[in-house]
């Protein structure tokens, strides 16, 4: 049974265990699905396709999952911020399939990703990594890695400028932009997300070294501009 529920009998310290820091139910699904979908589908037991689609119904299938309705999962897809997840019905049988739409740690061959070219309309002068001014001295001498993941992640800006909504956590207080034009120069590869995310695998050992970064900003608790050298 759902903590949420067990909390409405009145049992005041479970329900505050279920929504520890404010957070609901619909928020612990979408992190569940984040884990399942980008990291832990196989250790789960989940079979998941080489294009990152597994069926709903064996997601909620899964022990993890079984409190929760396809309506939940619906619910969590349409209103999640960062457009995560991808619905869709299976192209051969039309059973519904779900996929997070970026942030894998598992590869995944096709996530229907755009290639960015240089010179292109959608090619960005800059694109900005959030991180965290506690990385920035090593950031600064080693570059940014993809780490476990396969591709580190970019946005287009910083979260509210021109309809920006996802590719950095909310609560960074370091960015780093890079210069995308020269990357691409030197044979790194880019590529936008469905939801406007911008990837990038690095170079051959998976990182954007910093002599691809143009700027660094300290975004809090004021704003200020860090040296690069």
């Amino acid at each position: 049974m759902d903590s949420d529920r067990r909390g409405a009998g009145g049992r005041g310290g479970r329900r505050r265990r279920g929504n520890r820091g404010g957070e609901n139910r619909d928020v612990r699904l979408s992190k569940s699905m984040s884990f399942a979908l980008r990291h832990g589908a196989n250790q789960m037991g989940l079979q998941m396709g080489a294009d990152g689609f597994l069926f709903v119904d064996e997601l909620l299938a899964h022990p993890q999952f079984r409190s929760y309705s396809l309506e939940d999962v619906e619910r969590v897809v349409a209103t999640n911020d960062k457009q995560r997840f991808k619905l869709r019905p299976h192209p051969e049988d039309g059973q519904l399939q779900i996929r997070a739409n970026q942030g894998h740690s598992v590869q995944v061959m096709d996530l229907e990703l755009k290639p960015v070219l240089a010179g292109s309309a959608d090619c960005p002068a800059e694109a900005v990594h959030g991180s965290y001014l506690r990385n920035w001295s090593s950031i600064r001498q080693q570059g940014l890695s993809r780490m476990t993941r396969t591709h580190i992640h970019l946005a287009a800006g910083l979260p509210g400028e021109d309809g920006v909504i996802s590719g950095m956590r909310r609560d960074c207080d370091l960015a780093i932009f890079i210069d995308v034009p020269k990357a691409l120069a030197d044979g790194i590869e880019f590529f936008w997300s469905e939801n406007a995310v911008l990837l990038t695998p690095g170079d051959a050992e998976g990182k954007l070294l910093p002599k691809y970064f143009s700027r660094a900003l300290r975004l809090r608790p004021t704003r200020g501009i860090l040296p690069l050298e």
